[in-house]
């Protein structure tokens, strides 16, 4: 039986459409003695790159360069991986967002390039001078599909389903961002060491995933205690 404490990742890999949920809906509300789910998401290989080649608009998107496919920080930690347990059926309240969310087109780039939101709205903004044409996609299935020929131009869409939205530019191929819409507020983007922690967790056996665009997603079991936490460690592999 797996430890709670230092659970070394013996976990299967999982398709990217292991994101996407068809949970019921949530229920929100007070929890009594959780637990709570740290740990750290790490990369050991060599980090892969691929090559960005400006087709259009050089003096907005700039040149020819190479961009890192995992942003790898101390100790291998891996940056902006999402973390969260899989299916929650209830658990704490959502709680206020930080700041509405959006995603910037900005010098041929979506800023963020990953993010987590809940679901609801979301504003998708153009703050370069040259048309933007922002498409998310749950899979192959349209999400919203927008024209932003404006500087400084904002557009509000809702996302409604939970799951992985992928962000393109139907104007400039090379752009790509990322969004997670969470079913649950037990989630985590990991720091710049790749840390996380997820509080508040009734107590019980979850499933918890973590995903990195290049690696894909990983998951592992987990359980939780009332008032105990529960460290894992998670090494991502291609």
């Amino acid at each position: 039986m797996l430890s709670l404490k230092h659970l070394a990742i013996l976990a299967s890999v999982a398709p990217l459409g292991a994101l996407a949920t068809g949970a019921t809906a949530y229920d929100a509300g007070g929890v009594s003695n959780g637990g709570t789910v740290t740990g750290k998401v790490t990369y050991n290989g060599p980090v892969p790159t691929k090559k960005v080649i400006p087709t259009k608009d050089a003096n907005v998107c700039g040149s020819i360069r190479d961009v890192k496919l995992v942003a790898v920080g101390a100790g291998s930690g891996v940056q902006d991986a999402v973390v969260f347990l899989k299916e929650v059926a209830s658990g704490k309240d959502w709680g206020d967002p930080e700041s509405p969310p959006e995603i910037d087109n900005v010098k041929c780039e979506f800023e963020p390039h990953v993010q987590v939101v809940r679901a609801g709205e979301i504003d998708v903004v153009n703050t370069d001078p040259v048309l933007h044409n922002t498409h998310g996609f749950y899979g192959r299935r349209t999400a919203f599909n927008l024209a932003l020929p404006n500087k400084d131009q904002r557009i509000k869409v809702e996302l409604t389903r939970p799951g992985l939205v992928r962000v393109e530019c139907d104007a400039h191929g090379w752009m790509l961002g990322w969004i997670y819409v969470a079913d649950s507020p037990y989630y985590a983007l990991t720091g710049d060491d790749g840390s996380f922690s997820l509080t508040d967790v009734p107590p019980g056996d979850y499933t918890l995933v973590a995903w990195q665009e290049h690696t894909d997603a990983t998951e592992m079991p987990v359980t939780v205690k009332a008032g105990e936490a529960a460290e894992v460690a998670i090494e991502l592999k291609k």
